[in-house]
């Protein structure tokens, strides 16, 4: 069967909330592990559900960031074309986030024809309005290779005389010193290892003091309108504080935007000119109006997910940029921005490969659901947070299975019970449910959670907004366990309804309010409720939902057949934990070695069995692994 057509783009709608969101680009040189998924793409994610949820007209835009240094240098290591790296990364990303459930309207590239064309027409009002500088810098130069050196292509001993390791042209990793290549001892090549020399190349500067003026107006009057995270405002300010500089918006490179000037027509724009550019083109690559989204800021409310790395570029260089062209852009109103996340006793390290992965969570068997509960509720919000495998399980075994599993499917296990013992799968009829004190008390708080919920969640304090919800489910056990309705099936046939159906309109709730945070979740609970997601989810003033908060008994309808309950979880036990531990305690290099060398055993072994020499063979790979694992 012919699958359907893709829907049409989203644009902005005259009278609505327009709602334009974007998720810091990664970069497209390795696998994202969980720090980047939390720290962009998923809290992203679970903004747009939401907004989607209460009936915004929003559409949530990301893609991979593929010009620079970076894909050129795994390009060589990997002896391929840059553009073969960014095919297989942008492949590797794109599986990693569709199992995470992460819903884009456009998950896009920036090595594409949109993002060279916006590029050039935003370089054009810089130049013509004056705000492009030329100057000349000393670059190492290799003649071997005949091309100047990027900073990451040159390597040497730290100039740090307490520290004189080994060190990378941009920075020493021993003693976190940021350096210039020229400042390096002995510095060499990275492809050839000869010795470079130092040579005057010209570049354009965007000078940013000049700017400054408009910049600060722009911040002074955003930062309060769109209450941006403290972390965002505290990095700004210190980027203030120290003094604005003109900044470097080209590169001599080959894989980049091509400067379209004639004296600069063999450089290429630097990456971090041309990355937060990528917002656009993606979303030039979704609908070719994108000026509509664009280009209208009173229509349109842009909020920007990233981590505090990220920061000054959003702040202070994108804004810049779109001021200087005299334009009126769409600027970012509301920037949400994390700490980092830490992995057990250390740092997720893509270079080193410490950590878990995003294609690891996929090895583990522990659902998209669960992962996307831990992380949200260890959001790095305020502060660093750490992974560690025993809180993954804790919060699995007793916050989802024990809390919020149990009130679900004792719910609906009681009323799909047969007549006699239950309602047989039928829901009952509960009329003046108000006039039941304990029903009416725990409505009430479940009502308070509720605008909790949504005011956590316009101020995207998403954290707090899961806690809310989460805080239903702990009532709604509570309230069972009050009613004592076992007892009141037999006793008092009318309350034991009232109970049930109320019960019922809070896991219906729950369906929704956690949808932007567990989708999978949701979907199957409203399954087993047999009520359709297409037509049953939503949250917003139009459809009557958040007045129906306040009465649950009216969420699901008196004689409404529910389908078939299952457990929603699985317990995590003690022994998959110290697995897990275990197996994803060394770097990914160590681990992808570890496995070859297992299935290579295996096929040895598998050839030789019942040999003489199977036996000596089996010793020896028991030692082998014992080494390398």
């Amino acid at each position: 069967m012919a699958s359907s057509p893709p829907p049409p783009p989203k644009l902005p709608i005259p009278g609505r909330r327009n709602i334009l969101i974007t998720s810091a680009l990664p970069y497209v040189n390795n696998v994202p592990h969980l720090g980047n998924i939390i720290g962009c793409v998923l809290s992203a994610d679970v903004f747009a559900r939401y907004c989607r949820l209460r009936g915004y007209n929003a559409i949530y835009i990301c893609g991979t960031d593929e010009y620079g240094t970076a894909t050129e240098t795994k390009a060589m290591e990997e002896k391929c074309t840059p553009k073969e790296i960014c095919d297989k990364y942008h492949a590797i990303h794109s599986e990693v986030y569709k199992w995470f459930n992460i819903k884009f309207d456009k998950f896009g590239r920036t090595s594409s024809p949109e993002q060279t064309e916006v590029c050039h027409a935003i370089f054009h009002k810089l130049m013509e309005n004056n705000w492009l500088t030329e100057n000349t810098m000393q670059q190492l130069y290799c003649d071997t290779c005949q091309r100047f050196l990027a900073d990451r292509l040159v390597e040497g001993t730290c100039p740090n005389k307490v520290c004189n390791a080994a060190a990378r042209g941009d920075q020493c990793e021993t003693c976190s010193t940021l350096l210039n290549p020229t400042e390096l001892i002995d510095p060499k090549c990275k492809v050839c290892k000869n010795t470079p020399r130092v040579r005057d190349t010209d570049h354009l500067f965007l000078e940013l003091p000049l700017l400054k003026d408009k910049l600060v107006n722009y911040i002074n009057a955003t930062s309060v309108a769109g209450m941006w995270s403290q972390n965002a405002i505290q990095a700004t300010n210190a980027w203030l504080k120290e003094g604005l500089k003109p900044r470097c918006i080209t590169r001599d490179l080959k894989w980049g935007v091509p400067v379209p000037h004639d004296k600069y027509k063999d450089k290429v724009f630097y990456v971090w000119f041309d990355a937060p550019i990528g917002y656009v083109s993606i979303t030039a690559s979704y609908t070719p109006d994108w000026e509509k989204w664009w280009k209208d800021p009173d229509n349109v409310e842009l909020f920007q997910f990233m981590g505090k790395d990220n920061v000054p570029f959003h702040t202070i260089m994108f804004p810049s940029t779109l001021l200087g062209t005299g334009e009126k852009w769409t600027m970012m109103k509301t920037i949400s921005v994390t700490e980092y996340l830490n992995y057990e006793a250390g740092k997720f390290s893509k270079s080193k490969g410490i950590g878990v992965f995003g294609n690891d969570a996929k090895d583990t068997n522990v659902p998209p659901e669960v992962w996307r509960y831990y992380l949200l509720m260890n959001r790095p919000e305020a502060s660093d947070t750490l992974f560690t495998w025993a809180d993954l399980q804790a919060k699995l075994n007793s916050e989802l299975l024990n809390n919020l599993g149990n009130f679900i499917n004792r719910v609906l296990s009681f009323v799909a019970k047969p007549a006699g013992a239950g309602y047989g799968s039928i829901v009952p009829d509960a009329p003046n449910a108000e006039s039941h004190p304990l029903t009416k008390a725990y409505a009430e708080k479940a009502s308070k959670w509720v605008e909790q919920y949504l005011d956590a969640m316009e101020k995207v304090k998403l954290k707090q907004g899961l806690k809310c919800a989460m805080a239903i489910s702990s009532d709604g056990n509570a309230y069972l366990q009050e009613s004592q309705f076992w007892k009141l099936y037999k006793e008092d046939s009318a309350a034991c309804a009232i109970v049930m159906k109320t019960s019922l309109g809070l896991v219906y709730l729950l369906a929704c309010l956690l949808e932007p945070f567990m989708p999978s979740l949701s979907e199957e609970v409203l399954r087993q409720l047999n009520l359709s997601p297409e037509e049953n989810l939503s949250f917003s003033e139009e459809k009557g939902e958040i007045t129906k908060a306040k009465s649950p008994w009216d969420f699901v309808p008196a004689g409404h057949k529910i389908g078939k309950p299952v457990p929603l979880f699985k317990e995590l036990k003690d022994e998959e934990v110290a697995l897990h531990r275990e197996k994803y305690a060394g770097s990914q290099a160590e681990r992808s070695l570890k496995a070859a060398a297992d299935a290579e055993a295996s096929k040895v072994a598998n050839k030789l069995k019942g040999t003489k020499l199977s036996g000596v063979l089996c010793q020896a790979v028991f030692k082998f692994q014992q080494v390398i694992g």
